[in-house]
């Protein structure tokens, strides 16, 4: 079997304007890759009334468990402004030993890495005893409602097994091989309207300034200690993201005021038990001031661990024999699809450098590229050992 060129196929993949959740043709492009390869394949498409469809694909090789999946999105972020990049986004190019391009590291290289390392596995190993498959979405950068969470759901009404989970997301903070994730903290998003009584500024005796309630209720909110962290957590943090009063008159007090905060939770908390804690705070404040309030929260994941077991140790020393550096194991970091994966099948996660990643000339070193094909191909051949 021929070995699929990792770069060539990056270049390839990065070509396709996959901005969320516009598909753009790359999926289609990916499954007769696929396909070459000898898997059986699907492209699944989810949609709903209030969000665009999403094109998904599963791909599996071979019937026989253990199942060992590749998890990763072809969706890229918007690229900005065209002319702050040195080279066309979705039309890549390799300068001083870089791949340029939007998804060069987030994610479509490591996707290209993976595909190449199953090519080499296969010349090697045509008979394995198991399955290898991906799952692919093209929702992970936009709502992530049509994507890896329907598609976890769809594949538990198959009753489809997947015995390990291996999210190619670039965990790197600064060079290839620094950082396994092996969970990751929840995020908790609310936004928060007090409502006053509009008035004269100069009566304010009869009116209720929203104002000084919410500025009270969000000083409360920072200064809360929700814990110290754990052994595998850091600690629980909020952060106030946006504070508005739609005012453009000096000399009225406004009726309602409104921010919007953000919460990472470590394993301590779950999402209802901070609602309830802020939800506290939000009444006593109210009752106090006299004034009326409306939550809205938005759950983007709930915090989680997927437990270090020999597998994980065994992907650890891989990657130090490969790149001299013995990663971390952490649960830093933004949310990934492996929230919604975990729920049926151990995971972890491990891709490139994510130095560039949603900037202007996002970029991917060669180097960096070989080497994660040959530590994928390396996992793979220690799995089905």
């Amino acid at each position: 079997m021929q070995k699929i060129n990792e770069l060539k196929l990056a270049k390839e993949l990065i070509g396709f304007p996959s901005i969320t959740p516009v598909d753009a043709g790359v999926m289609k492009f990916l499954k007769k890759k696929l396909n070459k390869l000898g898997f059986k394949t699907k492209i699944i498409t989810f949609k709903d009334k209030k969000h665009k469809p999403v094109k998904n694909l599963y791909a599996r090789l071979g019937n026989k468990n253990p199942n060992f999946c590749y998890a990763g999105h072809l969706d890229v972020v918007p690229p900005g402004n065209i002319n702050d990049w040195t080279v066309n986004p979705f039309k890549p190019k390799v300068k001083k030993g870089h791949l340029i391009g939007r998804g060069a590291n987030d994610m479509k290289s490591s996707i290209a890495s993976f595909v190449s390392a199953v090519s080499i596995f296969l010349d090697k190993n045509i008979n394995f005893k198991g399955s290898i498959s991906f799952l692919i979405t093209g929702d992970e950068e936009g709502d992530a409602i049509n994507g890896t969470k329907k598609v976890v759901d769809y594949l538990k009404k198959k009753k489809e097994k997947i015995n390990f989970c291996l999210v190619g997301e670039p965990t790197n903070p600064n060079k290839l091989g620094e950082m396994i994730k092996i969970g990751r903290r929840g995020s908790l998003t609310g936004k928060l309207i007090v409502n006053g009584i509009q008035g004269h500024v100069a009566y304010p005796d009869r009116a209720n300034n929203p104002s000084t309630t919410i500025v009270e209720i969000l000083n409360k909110l920072k200064n809360i200690r929700f814990d110290n962290g754990t052994k595998n957590f850091q600690p629980t943090n909020l952060e106030v993201t946006r504070i508005n009063i739609n005012n453009n008159i000096d000399n009225i007090i406004p009726s309602s005021a409104e921010a919007t905060f953000n919460i990472r939770f470590n394993n301590n908390h779950s999402s209802n038990s901070l609602k309830k804690k802020l939800n506290d705070i939000f009444t006593k404040v109210c009752r106090k001031k006299n004034s009326k309030y409306n939550i809205k929260y938005k759950v983007s994941g709930e915090a989680f661990l997927c437990k270090p077991n020999d597998f994980t140790f065994k992907i650890q020393n891989i990657i130090k024999k490969n790149t001299k550096i013995k990663p971390k194991l952490s649960t830093t970091g933004g949310t990934s699809d492996a929230r919604f994966i975990r729920k049926i099948s151990p995971c972890l996660e491990f891709g490139l450098v994510g130095k560039t990643m949603h900037k202007v000339d996002e970029a991917v070193s060669i180097k960096d590229l070989k080497n994660l094909t040959k530590i994928y191909s390396d996992i793979l051949e220690e799995y089905f050992k």
